[in-house]
């Protein structure tokens, strides 16, 4: 596949998933919010700190979208390998991360401050073995890109 055409799909999945982001964040959680504050009114008080939490934690994946936004335009004009895309790829990282330990003491903030409950924090778990797996792969990608950056430079002068 040609770089021009493997930046383009990487553009295409990224609109992707802003616009099913986008959906989730602001269409499926807060109806789903409204039908559990109409079908329980005494979790009435829980709807908009909750609601505001999660829109928050959209803030670092919408980055990280952004970042990955500019990789795949590196990619579209040959510098696939190159030390700024490592830094790219090392700033996702780090977004992973705190999004990931954000999201679950929030979870724990909500709990202690009885808006939550206890399944909710333990099912958030799931959510934090993931984000903790993005952000440890978007790590050893930025370690590889930088070595593969290296070894290109060396090439490059070598020739």
């Amino acid at each position: 596949m040609e770089q021009k055409t493997l930046a383009k799909w990487l553009k295409i999945i990224l609109i992707g998933l802003g616009i099913c982001g986008l959906a989730v964040y602001f269409a499926v959680i807060p109806s789903y919010g409204i039908s559990l504050r109409t079908e329980y009114p005494e979790f009435s008080n829980r709807f908009w700190p909750w609601l505001i939490f999660l829109w928050l934690t959209a803030v670092p994946c919408y980055s990280a979208l952004v970042l990955g936004w500019k990789i795949a335009s590196g990619i579209g004009n040959d510098r696939s390998f190159t030390e700024r895309n490592a830094g790219y790829l090392k700033w996702i990282s780090w977004l992973a991360a705190g999004d990931t330990a954000f999201f679950f003491l929030g979870n724990l903030a909500l709990l202690f401050a009885n808006m939550s409950h206890p399944g909710i924090v333990l099912l958030s778990l799931l959510i934090v073995f993931v984000g903790t797996a993005a952000a440890v792969a978007a790590a050893a990608l930025s370690r590889l890109v930088k070595k593969a950056a290296a070894l290109q430079e060396q090439s490059d002068l070598t020739i």
